[in-house]
């Protein structure tokens, strides 16, 4: 019975030791700037979150034709054509339609 034990608690320090190696920071992503784009609808609505079970929630405001906001295609998620952008003016995240963001690193 004792070399049971002494064997599970060698083996328990051996994957202990290959699951969390002294010293290794918890891994992390890296955060992504957003691209700069253009609102290039005449209005959209800008949201400030998205619920998948309810669509778009809490209207922030409505931004124009031309009102400069940042999305990077690929790492900024997009919801049902509602995608995370990053409206320049008031330095705030929120959703709008994706396809009112074109004119990609116009400015």
């Amino acid at each position: 019975m004792r070399r049971w034990t002494t064997a599970t608690l060698a083996g328990a320090t051996t994957i202990g030791l290959v699951l969390a190696p002294a010293g290794v920071p918890a891994a992390q992503a890296e955060p992504v700037v957003p691209r700069h784009a253009i609102v290039i609808c005449q209005s959209a609505s800008f949201y400030d979150n998205y619920d998948s079970a309810s669509g778009p929630v809490n209207l922030k405001r409505t931004l124009y034709y031309g009102n400069k906001i940042g999305h990077t295609p690929g790492a900024h998620p997009v919801y049902n054509g509602w995608a995370a952008t990053f409206d320049f003016g008031p330095n705030d995240w929120g959703y709008l339609r994706l396809e009112c963001i074109g004119g990609y690193d116009s400015w």
